[in-house]
């Protein structure tokens, strides 16, 4: 069996993070099984969404990390890879100049994709998940900060959109009214007449919330128990649910925010559950990435 590694670098407002996994092409199509996944706490969007640009003590930390990531990858022997830079890197004046620092720097390229092409990817990434819950899906992803739907209608992806509404900007304060309007009418717009629709979510925060209140391999949460465990994280403060909860500092914040959102949406599109298969934006670079390798493209680490 032929086993090759490929990579996706994802710099999202929060986080950001290295993906490396093992395609196994056995003839029968590939397989995809993850191999590593190292996550740094360098939070982009606390700077970017409030004075528009990002500060040098946090470039410097995103660009020490990058190459780390080079290292790593070098040391798995990855034949190819791909990193995408979201909001945060969309909405900062300097965001171009620092992908620019980062290729003479760290040796990696990066692009900073639109809110629109990050949905597509995320979709990309879900697709395999989405056959075994029918024709009728709507894809959530909640970052720090935007939240991308997907919808799915009849088995067939029917519209996607990204919405400055993440868990930072609401930290902030500075998610707009108009905003949720948007994001509210649209959904509405497209999911108008959809029956036996599934909610699927994605995201670290949704991902860590399953693990709170132990939720089984392919069940999915309700959206009672989802309200039950946000109300229980308001009742402590920020150290508590770091130690009670064994949360990581950067994720202690934004996971009350984040649940939110989900819990709005799912209220929004009636539905009293949402699955979550645990992948997401990496897991969609990394199939493109192995497209591009069968079309002849190869990574110079």
């Amino acid at each position: 069996m032929d086993i090759k590694r490929f990579a996706a670098i994802d710099i999202g407002s929060n986080s950001v993070r290295l993906l490396i996994e093992n395609v196994l092409d056995n003839g029968e199509g590939p397989m995809f099984k993850k191999s590593a996944l190292i996550r740094v706490p360098v939070r982009l969007g606390g700077n970017a969404f409030k004075n528009k640009a990002i500060p040098e003590i946090t470039i410097r930390q995103l660009i020490d990390a990058m190459i780390g990531f080079k290292h790593i990858m070098r040391a798995n022997n990855v034949l190819h890879y791909k990193g995408c830079a979201t909001s945060a890197m969309r909405e900062a004046a300097n965001g171009a100049s620092i992908v620019r620092r980062i290729k003479k720097e760290a040796g990696l390229d990066i692009e900073i994709i639109s809110g629109n092409t990050e949905a597509h990817i995320i979709f990309n990434s879900q697709n395999a998940v989405r056959e075994k819950l029918g024709k009728n899906c709507v894809f959530i992803d909640v970052g720090g900060g935007s939240t991308e739907i997907t919808v799915f209608k009849n088995g067939k992806i029917h519209a996607a959109k990204s919405f400055r509404i993440g868990t930072i900007r609401l930290l902030q304060k500075s998610v707009t009214r108009s905003e949720w309007k948007k994001m509210r009418e649209w959904l509405r717009s497209k999911v108008y007449r959809m029956r036996d629709m599934r909610v699927i979510g994605s995201g670290g925060n949704i991902n860590r919330i399953s693990k709170l209140v132990q939720l089984k391999t392919g069940k999915p949460l309700t959206l009672s128990k989802l309200e039950s465990i946000i109300a229980e994280l308001k009742q402590y403060s920020y150290d508590e649910r770091i130690k009670k909860f064994d949360l990581n500092p950067d994720r202690a914040d934004v996971i009350i925010p984040a649940g939110e959102i989900f819990i709005t949406l799912m209220k929004w599109l009636h539905a009293t559950e949402i699955f979550i298969p645990k992948v997401g934006l990496g897991d969609g670079i990394v199939r493109e990435v192995y497209k591009e390798y069968l079309d002849g493209k190869t990574s110079k680490l």
